[in-house]
């Protein structure tokens, strides 16, 4: 079927009427005929994107993506300024106490059983923490401490089997050890602990709560994960910067307090934990310190 414009057909039409031969019939036809051949215009192709637009298009695409990025990592960053910036404060029993700030981060689960205006004894629940032995022979020495510091935070931050990256939690406990190997006690701080024969110091990090036993285990043989698990402590907290002497002084003198204590007694064999709570950069009189003595019930 030949397909025509409608006013075309209306012409054909017309000149159906007109007499063969006739002048006027014949041009009609020939108007006709050459408006009929005249082809409809072709669509018109899409343009093609030029390579110097797709390289403005795609530089576009990716400033939006590294804005997004960046917002991203701006919140982040902000979210943790915030728990340093705004820290949550324990009950405090005197003026010093309650100046002292600690960091929002997950710490120790522990209740309080008991308060007296020179120490508070604590329920501290089971925890599982990251421990190396300390170089040299004190538990504070800037070098040693930096040191085991340094290992733990790397095997936190991706230097284990799962290449996984951990939350901070705090303190940071430095504990005496025994000998024997006993398991220390810490949650949330880093622990140095000293074996008593040898002067050595154990530093450990408390891990994460919500991994329960199932832990990334550390690249660093020097590095081991242990549980603690659930004691009663008795604990004194103070301010400032710790040192092997103001560890000394306090151990003894919480020592002579509790000999006093009705219901409670310090555990034989039990070495002085230190916790502490801070970054480095917190002023001394923010500075949350506490030293810890397992104890048990005098009935026991």
């Amino acid at each position: 079927m030949f397909l025509c414009e409608p006013s075309m057909v209306a012409q054909t039409l017309t000149l159906s009427g007109l007499p063969p031969g006739n002048p006027s019939r014949a041009m009609a036809i020939s108007m006709a005929t050459n408006r009929a051949s005249v082809p409809t215009p072709p669509q018109q192709r899409r343009r093609t994107m030029s390579a110097l637009e797709a390289r403005i298009s795609l530089v576009f695409a990716l400033a939006s993506q590294t804005s997004s990025v960046s917002q991203r990592l701006l919140v982040d960053l902000a979210t943790e300024t915030a728990k340093y910036v705004f820290p949550k404060r324990f009950e405090s029993r005197n003026l010093e106490e309650a100046l002292m700030s600690v960091p929002d981060l997950e710490t120790v689960k522990f209740r309080v059983l008991s308060r007296t205006d020179q120490y508070e004894i604590r329920e501290v629940e089971p925890y599982f923490i990251a421990e190396v032995t300390m170089p040299g022979k004190s538990g504070f020495d800037f070098n040693g401490a930096s040191q085991s510091f340094n290992l733990l935070a790397e095997y936190l931050f991706g230097k284990n089997t799962r290449r996984e990256t951990m939350e901070m939690t705090t303190p940071v406990f430095t504990r005496k050890a025994r000998a024997d190997g006993e398991k220390m006690e810490m949650t949330t701080p880093v622990i140095t602990k000293r074996t008593e024969d040898q002067e050595k110091w154990q530093m450990s990090f408390v891990l994460p709560s919500k991994y329960g036993a199932d832990l990334p285990l550390p690249k660093d043989a020097s590095v081991r994960i242990k549980e603690v698990p659930r004691k009663i402590v008795a604990v004194v907290a103070f301010s400032g910067f710790v040192t092997d002497e103001e560890v000394k002084k306090r151990e003894a003198k919480l020592r002579q307090t509790l000999k006093n204590d009705r219901q409670f007694k310090v555990k034989e064999g039990s070495s002085v934990e230190v916790a502490q709570y801070n970054p480095p950069f917190t002023l001394p009189f923010q500075r949350r310190n506490e030293i810890a003595l397992e104890v048990e019930n005098k009935k026991e």
